[in-house]
């Protein structure tokens, strides 16, 4: 059994492109015969009720064409234009489809109100209406199956907003039904009842729809459970001390989360960039729909510490470093010299070869030399020596 393509992958996106496809063209098709077999039959079989609801089915064409333009447009990975991808067009036309759910509720409603007042000028519907009826609900909630079965597969908004939207389709043909039958037997009442309790029903998913991807439009962050679980993640990988600033977002089936991660602040920066993507991979593992994820290394908490930002970069730094230090022994000797940007200053670490190490107190005075060479520089804080790899004046020399 072959495995399913991961979330984000443009394998992913084909096949959402294809099923996508699929279940449009299918919509179409069954729409086509619904329109055609309802308008017929209800000119035929004096039902209005069964007219308009072919004119329903026809403009369902329209949400099957724009779940197709949708599908194919979301299929596509990011380029230059959309680095981020193309999943918010699934996420718009969701929108548009839950706003047209709202407004085919309130056309049931109007429409049936208008029904039960001309009610007395028209003649009784046919029992073929009945027939026509009875098929549009079994052929929409087929459809509806059909259709939620394959969104719930490649985990598609869009598509189960049209499964629903099939679903409304097929209760409406039970409005009809039940208005034929009333009609039929004297109660054209029933067709009012039936119609405003449907249209509230259609009303509330287009809602639901609409609503939940204007979230995702305005980048509401995922379920607190799911962000919970995300924290949960990073702090147990080694090396990271904490974090925070954790934000998430929704688009189209996929997330996405960024995170500052705070590590010692010693380490390389190699080491750093491992925790990175140990962060990135591991989330991505457990939480299937987050298909991108950007890691921020701290050396310490930048919300609560002093800012460094305003301090000179390295180029800047040796240059006053080298004003500072112009009258000391072994300048321009060191082989290294890091900068640590913590607590709002620079630290120093510099490191010279061994042979210019001469006694622990020489190092001792090299070292207090050079600290208080930079007391005028604020921008700087401690300096700390190191000779032949051995850290002073705390270590000694290595034996020769």
């Amino acid at each position: 059994m072959s495995e399913a393509p991961l979330i984000g992958s443009q394998e992913h996106r084909d096949l959402r492109k294809q099923e996508s496809g699929r279940v449009a063209i299918v919509g179409a098709l069954v729409n086509i015969i619904l329109s055609a077999v309802k308008v017929i039959v209800g000119i035929i079989g004096n039902s209005q009720a069964l007219i308009v609801d072919g004119i329903h089915s026809l403009s369902d064409l329209m949400t099957d064409i724009l779940v197709l333009v949708a599908s194919h447009q979301a299929s596509h990975g990011p380029d230059e234009n959309h680095p981020y991808g193309h999943g918010r067009f699934e996420t718009a036309a969701t929108l548009a489809l839950g706003a047209f759910l709202v407004l085919v509720a309130g056309g049931i409603m109007w429409d049936s109100i208008e029904r039960l007042f001309q009610a007395a000028h028209t003649q009784a519907p046919k029992a073929m209406a009945l027939y026509a009826a009875l098929f549009s609900i079994l052929a929409n909630e087929a459809l509806y199956w059909y259709t939620i079965l394959v969104a719930r597969r490649i985990n598609s908004e869009l598509l189960r907003a049209n499964a629903w939207h099939h679903r409304s389709d097929a209760v409406s043909s039970i409005v009809v039904l039940i208005g034929v039958g009333g009609a039929m037997l004297g109660h054209g009442w029933l067709d009012l009842a039936a119609a405003l309790i449907v249209g509230a029903m259609v009303a509330k998913i287009g809602w639901d729809l609409g609503w939940g991807a204007m979230r995702e439009l305005v980048d509401e962050s995922l379920e607190e459970d799911k962000v919970e679980k995300i924290r949960h993640i990073i702090t147990r990988i080694p090396g990271v001390s904490s974090l925070h600033m954790l934000r998430t977002r929704r688009q189209g089936h996929e997330a996405m989360a960024d995170v500052h991660v705070q590590v010692n602040p010693r380490i390389s920066v190699s080491e750093g960039h491992m925790i990175a993507i140990a962060v990135e991979e591991q989330i991505k593992a457990e939480i299937e729909e987050i298909s991108d994820v950007t890691v921020h290394i701290d050396p310490e908490d930048d919300e609560t510490m002093p800012t460094c930002k305003g301090l000179p970069l390295r180029g800047e730094a040796e240059k006053i470093l080298q004003e500072a230090w112009k009258t000391l022994d072994c300048l321009g000797r060191q082989e290294n010299i890091l900068l640590h940007y913590l607590g709002g200053k620079i630290d120093l670490e510099v490191f010279y070869p061994l042979d210019c190490y001469i006694s622990r107190k020489a190092a001792e005075s090299l070292q207090n030399a050079m600290q208080q060479s930079l007391r005028n520089y604020p921008d700087f804080g401690e300096v700390h020596l190191y000779f032949g790899g051995v850290s002073h004046p705390e270590g000694a020399p290595p034996q020769q």
